[in-house]
């Protein structure tokens, strides 16, 4: 090995060992803001880049949504430039994939934002749009890719709303599934569930994925989002402790079986999977069985986890879309620091707790709330 490539290797192992170094010490940072029920800058982002979307779900409006003035390549560059460096950029719709731009979306996230990871979220109905971006994207950051699927075969197109869903999807997921190391690529599949049959089509979605190598993430869907829904501002927070309303009526006793199969199932998942997924079924557990709020971490939103939509807009979390600001019309600084965004902080900071999971777990991790996941489960 020559000395240029032995001082670039070693250049790359110093700057990866700093960014790591420096990420560590704003996460330590942000959990004591945290716990102390102090301001924090963001660490993580959730970008909305599209609310137009190719499904017809059943349990969100998104498709029915006005279409939205949505930021430019040019104005995503001066927003992101201001922002400060984040540990995870999370993008997702809509389907993010109808922007045909997506792509040099996610480049100016890695150069501006420099993440520790990309996680994208998608329908999969795009194949050959979202494999060529997996295969033609910097390598640099890793990037997860969660592909929705909510029950095997036609269960998952009446969900969906298009005969088609399930095969477009599962090709998506079908040619990905093998090329994962080569693409440094992590795909899992999310299903949402919605009703009784829904719960019994886990095990066949499972046993359909295993051989391909993907796993089964489970969430159970609420009855309304705020961040979906067709008023622009609206609060739909839970209004007391542990409460949590599901989109249909669920019975216990065939949740709890859910419950208790998905955590033996978690055995098989790799250990920052496993703690994650156990937290959030801890927390489930705890709302649909005992009616317990418990876990019920402190709230990150509008501290170290900010959301992003469309147009610009900066609303407080996925079940309130009351505006801190618009960082089309305003500066990050002048929106972080201005009135209307600390109004908004002292909403969250009385707000009784939601649990979906794209708003926890980032509460969990940086109110170090998650350590809580690594002691053994209480189960029902």
């Amino acid at each position: 090995m020559g000395l240029k490539a032995t001082a670039r290797e070693l250049a790359t192992g110093a700057r990866t060992g700093g960014a790591m170094a420096r990420r560590g010490a704003e996460l330590a940072r942000s959990i004591v803001r945290t716990r102390r029920g102090q301001d924090d800058l963001p660490r993580m982002l959730t970008y909305i880049v599209t609310f137009r979307c190719n499904a017809r779900c059943v349990m969100c409006d998104s498709w029915r949504k006005e279409g939205e003035d949505e930021l430019t390549l040019a104005e995503l560059d001066r927003i992101f430039a201001q922002l400060p460096r984040l540990h995870a950029v999370r993008l997702t719709g809509g389907e993010p994939f109808v922007r045909k731009d997506f792509a040099d979306i996610a480049a100016l996230v890695e150069r501006h934002l420099q993440p520790a990871l990309l996680h994208v979220t998608t329908n999969g109905f795009l194949t050959d749009r979202i494999v060529r971006f997996c295969e033609t994207r910097p390598r640099r950051v890793p990037l997860q890719l969660l592909v929705s699927l909510d029950g095997e075969g036609e269960k998952h197109n009446q969900i969906r709303g298009r005969a088609d869903a399930w095969e477009r999807t599962f090709e998506t997921v079908q040619a990905l599934a093998p090329r994962q190391e080569e693409l440094g690529l992590r795909l899992a599949v999310n299903q949402t569930i919605l009703d009784a049959e829904g719960m019994r089509h886990y095990a066949k979605l499972r046993d359909c994925l295993r051989p391909l190598g993907v796993r089964n993430q489970v969430v159970i869907a609420y009855e309304a989002s705020a961040t979906y829904h067709l008023t622009r501002e609206i609060d739909v927070a839970p209004r007391e402790p542990g409460a949590f309303a599901t989109f249909t009526a669920l019975a216990k006793d065939e949740l709890a079986a859910l419950f208790d199969e998905i955590e033996r199932d978690l055995e098989d998942q790799p250990l920052p999977e496993r703690i994650a997924k156990r937290y959030y079924l801890e927390g489930i557990r705890g709302r649909l069985l005992r009616g317990e709020a418990a876990p019920n971490p402190p709230c990150v939103a509008l501290g170290a986890h900010m959301r992003l939509f469309p147009n610009g807009d900066v609303p407080t979390c996925q079940f309130n879309t009351k505006r801190a600001g618009n960082l089309r019309q305003q500066s990050f600084a002048a929106l972080w620091s201005g009135a209307p965004a600390a109004a908004q902080r002292d909403w969250v900071r009385k707000c009784q707790g939601c649990w979906a999971e794209c708003e926890v777990l980032p509460s969990a991790v940086y109110s170090g709330d998650l350590l809580r996941a690594l002691k053994p489960p209480r189960i029902l």
